[in-house]
């Protein structure tokens, strides 16, 4: 039987690949003859698809190897505690360090995309999406696609409203409606491809879907409500679990955090809390030592503090000048020179002090010892931090209201229930003198960064970074 596309059968060893049939060069080379062309798509076995294999593309592919790779790029450029790096691997450590869980979010998503690229050659695609012909035109691609989608949303409502459909169309509707499918999947099989026949096909078929079938589709508004509705939706869920935007009000974490600056929050750090509740999800407690974070201040829970830990359960706190000292230990620190600052809203509109480098943990940080705020306690404490409270310092240490004077001068840690979350980064910040660029990007946590002021003291500042202790974590209480 002739294997030309006017035929409408064709041998039994004829050639098919991947629900597309063409000439099988080795077939032909090993039977000395050229193979046969298929007269039509619909001629050949349907592709089988396997629901397990559809279910195991969708789980390995966007879900299972994202997350690996993700975990994977997370632990690999995570820094050895305590190492300072101005490389270009020691700024993407020090990222990942300082916001592990925006960076895995983004890294999450460029696997997303890079594999949606390659959706059709990862294995068991197949199964989720059938191959598209090869000799299809490239700006016919889109249309093709629609074209199944419309076969499958119209099979999906025949099935599920059988019933429906029987008492509301005529036998003559529907056995048009199956007509007008059933030609163009003939017009998508058909060899040579069509390009005009398919796309009248597709115009017809998809009117008719439209006109016997549209009580039961989803109508363009309604889809347009819908991915609105799942995108207020899912903002909601991010602010209310993974993360939030917070002003900075007030000079208390200066030079860290200036007046204005607005900034992200991670409430997923320490375990997602469930909204009105003191309840979470699960707990990741305490906060570590020199983590930035966000609470309700314990002595009026509607306002909310950002302060540095510098206490978890079981410690002894106590500040000599306004140096904090951890169970008998003073957290290091190394002077980088004298630095001032200009708060107008304040009493003092200048203040002049000196600014230093703390080491706690793994992380380093800039601290303020303002001169011009008048005599400081020369001794503070001891205080100690109860199981289920952290106990916090601003950096700003001789103007900040923090654990130190809280309760009439009694001090007071951070009840586990009124943490928010752990500060990221600036992504905003309006000054009195308008929007100020030198802060986009700040980081709050990881590699600290001079105010663009001291610049003069980047030599100071550096030494000091190179110069960091050995330990840097307190003994234990």
């Amino acid at each position: 039987m002739s294997g030309s596309p006017g035929a409408s059968a064709h041998p039994k060893d004829g050639p098919q690949a991947n629900g597309v049939a063409h000439a099988r060069d080795n077939d032909a080379e090993a039977a000395g003859e050229n193979a046969p062309l298929a007269a039509s798509l619909a001629d050949l076995p349907p592709v089988n698809r396997s629901q397990t294999l559809r279910l195991a593309y969708w789980v390995l592919w966007f879900a299972a190897l994202p997350v690996v790779l993700s975990c994977l790029f997370l632990w690999g450029f995570s820094p050895p505690a305590g190492v300072e790096s101005q490389s270009a691997i020691g700024a993407v450590q020090s990222l990942v360090h300082a916001q592990p869980v925006p960076v895995g979010i983004v890294v999450f998503t460029l696997c997303e995309i890079v594999l949606w690229a390659a959706r059709h050659r990862l294995p068991f695609a197949r199964h989720a999406h059938p191959p598209l012909r090869s000799d299809l035109p490239g700006e016919l691609r889109g249309d093709f696609e629609r074209a199944r989608t419309l076969i499958d949303e119209a099979e999906a409502i025949l099935t599920r409203n059988e019933k429906a459909v029987v008492r509301d169309l005529t036998a003559k509707e529907r056995d048009r409606l199956r007509a007008d499918l059933g030609a163009l999947r003939d017009t998508m099989a058909r060899v040579p491809f069509d390009s005009e026949g398919f796309a009248a096909a597709f115009a017809k078929a998809d009117g008719e879907v439209d006109i016997r079938l549209g009580r039961w589709r989803k109508s363009e508004t309604r889809e347009y409500l819908e991915a609105i509705l799942m995108a207020v939706a899912v903002a909601f869920a991010l602010r209310a679990f993974v993360i939030e935007a917070f002003k900075i009000p007030s000079g208390s974490m200066i030079p860290t955090l200036m007046v204005g600056d607005h900034i992200f929050v991670n409430k997923f750090s320490y375990g997602p809390a469930i909204p009105y509740t003191h309840s979470r999800v699960w707990t990741n407690m305490p906060p570590r030592r020199g983590d930035v974070m966000v609470f309700a201040f314990p002595e009026h829970p509607e306002q909310d503090f950002i302060k540095r830990v510098v206490a978890i359960p079981g410690d002894r706190l106590e500040a000599r000048n306004g140096h904090p000292v951890i169970n008998g230990w003073e957290v290091p620190s190394c002077r980088i020179g004298p630095w001032s600052y200009s708060d107008y809203d304040s009493t003092i509109s200048r203040h002049d002090g000196d600014l230093y480098m703390e080491f706690l943990g793994g992380t380093s940080f800039l601290t303020f010892y303002d001169r011009a705020s008048g005599p400081f306690p020369e001794n503070q404490g001891p205080y100690f931090a109860k199981e289920g409270e952290v106990w916090v310092m601003g950096d700003n240490r001789n103007n900040s209201h923090d654990s130190r004077m809280w309760f009439g001068g009694q001090g007071g840690g951070v009840p586990f229930e009124n943490i928010r979350g752990r500060a990221l980064f600036v992504w905003l910040s309006v000054s009195d003198n308008g929007i100020d660029w030198s802060r986009e990007g700040a980081p709050v946590m990881g590699r600290p960064r001079l105010p663009p002021s001291a610049s003069g003291l980047e030599g100071e500042f550096d030494r000091c970074l190179a110069q960091r202790p050995a330990v840097t974590d307190p003994p234990s209480p």
